[in-house]
């Protein structure tokens, strides 16, 4: 049996401001943004540039009770991990664009990390793992 996660959903206060972030600020393909009039909302997609793997789904709360969840869906934990060939790179470039990091750049044994938030307070890795590291799983 061969499995594998496609999707992962991020709740989101508004399709459009959320797609902004992703593909100007964190420099994402917007996959597919489709209207679904029988549901009212949209089934937008985005992933990293070069990205074959799981992808991020943007998704509006579709209950009242889920918009307490926009920003914590995990309870303040790292929720996401953006992997990258050059941290400094992308490290330099998201500074320029505004993007808050909550924990500075380290070096660890397994790479190199800084911890920021997206536009609602979700907190993500930036990691550069090292070569010899590439399929290390973290617990964080």
């Amino acid at each position: 049996m061969k499995q594998s996660i496609i999707h992962v959903a991020l709740v989101v206060r508004d399709y459009d401001e959320a797609i902004e972030f992703y593909t100007k600020k964190l420099n994402f393909i917007l996959l597919e943004d489709t209207y679904i009039p029988e549901q009212d909302k949209r089934w937008v997609v985005v992933a990293p540039p070069g990205s074959t793997g799981t992808t991020l789904l943007l998704a509006r709360p579709s209950t009242p009770g889920q918009e307490a969840f926009i920003g914590n869906q995990t309870g303040g934990r790292v929720t996401f991990f953006l992997s990258t060939d050059d941290f400094w790179r992308d490290y330099n470039k998201m500074i320029s664009l505004g993007i808050r990091f909550v924990r500075d750049p380290k070096v660890e044994t397994y790479g190199t990390v800084a911890v920021f938030e997206d536009l609602y307070g979700n907190l993500w890795d930036l990691l550069e793992l090292k070569k010899e590291n590439v399929f290390l799983k973290r617990v964080v």
